[in-house]
């Protein structure tokens, strides 16, 4: 389980992505500029989110499509995408 800083309850989600973006382009050191920057973000954030939804939906597919607010086809064709499909 992941141990959760107290003041982090107090920040939105997009505070850590937008830091975790700004380590991001620091890290580049004057390389060129990413491509596909915005497919890679998805892909990064987006595995995650299903893995976590699924495991509080005690892996019903069903349910997790539902709090995610898509279909649950939608949502098995993501999962085969990231070989979450179990």
């Amino acid at each position: 389980m992941t141990q959760i800083d107290p003041d982090a309850e107090s920040q939105p989600l997009s505070h850590y992505v937008g830091a975790s973006l700004d380590r991001y382009f620091d890290s580049l050191n004057g390389c060129a500029p990413p491509r596909d920057l915005y497919q890679m973000v998805l892909e990064q954030v987006e595995k995650p989110l299903l893995e976590r939804v699924l495991d509080y939906s005690e892996g019903n597919q069903s349910r997790a499509a539902q709090m995610l607010g898509i279909n649950r086809g939608t949502l098995r064709k993501k999962l085969r995408s990231y070989a979450l499909d179990r």
